[in-house]
């Protein structure tokens, strides 16, 4: 079984749980990203658990859809309805399917998606970190305080496994040696990436990590410590999500 999945489970019923609270206003107003609202945010995950349903029970279909997409609509026009609790309902019974497919493939499985081919584990870690930053949004609306788990590790790892597409992304060259990664987990736990290396190195809250490699935080709005030009480059522009290149927030932008 791919932890991932039971993770990527977990994160949208917590999620769901949240969301199950907002009153029809507040599901109206702007987070801190891009403006969009709550309706929004969910649209856009519902639009992308839809997808990746679809790239795992018939892939030809998929690559047909594909073919097909052009620029990324507005996350509303992506759905059916302008009821948020029917969308609601809609995204997590799609999301519980999409995890439920992923459930019966072996971890190393190759599915199709909008770039290069996937193994389903980090297909599941990608959807999940999808889940976990966008819900960021929602808690960053609120103002509500978040307890992590230590799940996010899968956004951790994708943070640093996205290193030189970081760079290529942006038609940067990558720097020759990766930093050293040294990270607090909600739980306590020490998670580390990469050899040891004093002059090049991140270390800190892996939850201040996962908030900058998915951009709902600026490095600034941070307790990490960077030292070593790489880790600065890095941590600047980090994009752990595929796509075009995106900026991060404004310092202060998304701190409270």
């Amino acid at each position: 079984m791919i932890q991932e999945a039971a993770d990527l489970r977990a994160e949208g019923d917590e999620f769901h749980a949240l969301l199950a609270t907002l009153d029809t206003a507040t599901w109206w107003r702007p987070t801190p990203f891009k403006g969009w609202s709550a309706f929004d945010v969910i649209a856009h995950l519902h639009a992308g658990d839809q997808a990746a349903r679809l790239a795992i029970s018939d892939a030809e279909g998929f690559q047909r859809w594909l073919a097909t997409r052009r620029k990324p609509p507005v996350p509303r026009d992506q759905v059916e309805t302008r009821e948020p609790r029917a969308l609601l309902a809609q995204w997590h019974g799609c999301l519980n399917e999409l995890v439920g497919l992923l459930e019966r493939i072996e971890p190393d499985t190759r599915i199709g998606w909008v770039g290069p081919p996937m193994a389903a584990r980090t297909f599941a870690a990608a959807r999940l970190m999808e889940v976990w930053a966008h819900a960021q949004d929602v808690y960053d609306l609120l103002k509500h305080p978040r307890l992590h788990k230590d799940r996010i590790r899968a956004v951790a790892d994708l943070g640093v496994r996205t290193f030189g597409f970081t760079f290529a992304n942006r038609g940067l060259q990558p720097p020759t040696i990766k930093p050293h990664v040294r990270l607090d987990a909600p739980s306590g736990a020490v998670w580390q990436w990469n050899p040891p290396d004093k002059d090049n190195r991140i270390e800190g809250s892996a939850v201040d990590f996962c908030q900058v490699v998915t951009q709902g935080r600026n490095i600034l709005d941070t307790r990490l410590e960077v030292v070593g030009e790489a880790a600065k480059q890095w941590m600047e522009i980090a994009q752990c999500f595929a796509g075009a290149p995106v900026d991060p927030p404004r310092k202060g932008e998304r701190a409270w």
